[in-house]
């Protein structure tokens, strides 16, 4: 639906406009940066609230909340943005990390009294990087989504690059090659689908790019530059080795919103363009991604377990996690569909969580080793508590949000691919594994002795993690209003893929009740 106010619009240029105030704070003024920044994130959330309670949930497959002007009329290119339930939903997790971010970075790059430029500079990056994410997942427009896709790639690459640890340059730049490598082949498919599209004007809106007669070579191979493109970013096995690197090097608020947000893209991209654009190379490709899906599940569980680097333990639960969404977005099963978008939202959280905490460890020690730690159960009380249900939250203990997802995940893949849903529930047990026996070393065993006055959390950073447990709380155990968003697009998507909705026994169809 379309309203009189440009929701999504304001959305994008609310943390611009904070990212510019930051920037050109004059000296006197520079005291209050954390104060600047944190308003505007929350000035953020707030206008998102508004955007939430325009939207038509009872029209939750249909994008709202519209706007499209044309941008470059000689190429047909439009600014168009809005969202559907996946969209809305992925856009207010954003929101809600990004006020937490800059909680978290609230002692870093200087003391509380005198900020340096590098934190201003730090926390301006931050708000232009979720103007981006915002409109990343609002694009209507598919050459509109290419420029976002690769333009969000500079504040990550700065954000790494300038403000994370010894080896960060190498990890910036790592990043950055890969995932340039992947917007380069998917601006090759770009372009050719636009050649083969309708062309003139909004010629690349994605409502008139859907449906086309393409030859089928064509399509597969469209399908494989977008899906490239998009297996870099989520990321997946076998591209996804820049991650580990850039989530061991970043600040902890930077990989937050790099793995808890910004890969989100990826799997985004393969829910709401591949499958659209390309259904039948989708239905052609889809045995052979359920397979490296399932090899992701497995091979980042095992690696989390081998892990000695908190950073990149999380890192690797992340490939592990992601198999998961691919797994169930390729499963074509109206459930695993739904719980893989729901999936997307509780990774963000438990994730996010995970790589906040780690920082606040490591700030303390100085050391994100886990051969560092020990004890520390009964020293920080409160930190082991918050980690231990947030890592459980990973795990997908019954009660969490990421058990709802990760169960309909599960359940909708073995109504069609029996075979991949049990090996992947392994997965379960492998991750079971990587955070129990991470707390264990951790937390638990005697006291090490430069670690005895250690402080607990203290009030800000219980502002932090406390909103994520409680939203971890609230989806795990009302996740009904969230279902609600995520599940009539899943059955849009089946339906533009041209796959018929699995019946269960006794004529049952699936997401019905007998």
């Amino acid at each position: 639906m379309s309203t009189s106010f440009p929701w999504l619009t304001a959305l994008v240029v609310l943390p611009v406009l904070g990212a510019v105030a930051l920037w050109a704070l004059p000296a006197g003024w520079r005291g209050r940066t954390r104060a600047v920044a944190l308003g505007f994130a929350i000035a953020e959330l707030v206008l998102a609230v508004g955007a939430l309670l325009a939207f038509d949930t009872a029209d939750a497959a249909a994008h709202q909340l519209t706007e499209t002007h044309s941008w470059i009329p000689a190429l047909g290119v439009s600014y168009a943005v809005g969202v559907d339930g996946v969209g809305l939903v992925l856009v207010l997790m954003s929101v809600v990390l990004v006020p937490l971010v800059v909680l978290a970075a609230w002692r870093e790059q200087g003391s509380l009294s005198v900020p340096t430029d590098r934190l201003r500079q730090y926390l301006a990056l931050v708000l232009l990087l979720e103007a981006f994410i915002v409109l990343v997942f609002a694009a209507r427009d598919v050459f509109l989504f290419y420029v976002v896709f690769e333009a969000m790639l500079i504040p990550v690459y700065f954000m790494i690059g300038m403000f994370g640890g010894e080896q960060r340059r190498y990890a910036a730049v790592k990043f950055l090659l890969y995932s340039l490598a992947g917007g380069l082949v998917m601006l090759v498919g770009v372009i050719a689908l636009y050649l083969n599209g309708p062309r003139g004007a909004d010629g690349f809106l994605t409502e008139n790019l859907t449906g086309l007669a393409l030859d089928p070579t064509l399509e597969k191979w469209l399908f494989l530059a977008f899906f490239l493109a998009f297996a870099i970013k989520a990321p997946m096995f076998p591209v996804h080795t820049w991650l580990p690197d850039a989530a061991q090097q970043a600040p902890a608020g930077t990989s937050t919103l790099l793995v808890g947000v910004l890969d989100k893209v990826g799997t985004f991209g393969m829910l709401t363009l591949c499958l659209p654009l390309f259904p039948d190379a989708s239905r052609w490709a889809a045995p052979v991604i359920i397979v490296l899906a399932v090899v992701s599940i497995l091979y980042g569980a095992l690696l989390a377990i081998g892990q000695k680097d908190m950073m990149r333990l999380v890192a690797y639960t992340s490939v592990s996690h992601f198999g998961f969404i691919v797994l169930g977005i390729f499963a074509f099963s109206a459930t695993s569909i739904a719980g893989s978008s729901f999936y997307m939202v509780n990774h963000g959280l438990s994730t996010g969580g995970l790589f906040l905490l780690v920082g606040f460890l490591a700030a303390r020690r100085g050391s994100q080793q886990i051969a560092d730690f020990g004890g520390l159960q009964k020293v920080v009380p409160v930190l082991a508590g918050t980690f231990l249900v947030i890592g459980l939250s990973a795990l997908s203990l019954p009660g969490l949000s990421t058990f709802v997802s990760e169960f309909l995940v599960l359940v909708g893949t073995f109504t069609r691919h029996p075979a991949a849903s049990i090996v992947a529930t392994f997965g379960v047990v492998l991750a079971a594994i990587y955070v129990l026996w991470t707390y264990q070393r951790v937390f638990t065993g005697p006291v090490r002795e430069e670690l005895v006055a250690m402080p607990d959390l203290d009030t800000r950073e219980r502002w932090v993690v406390g909103p994520l447990i409680a939203l971890m709380l609230v989806f795990g155990f009302v996740p009904g209003p969230a279902l609600d968003l995520v599940r009539p697009p899943a059955d849009l998507t089946l339906q533009q893929v041209g796959v018929e909705p699995y019946v269960a026994p006794h004529g049952a169809q699936e997401g019905t009740d007998k």
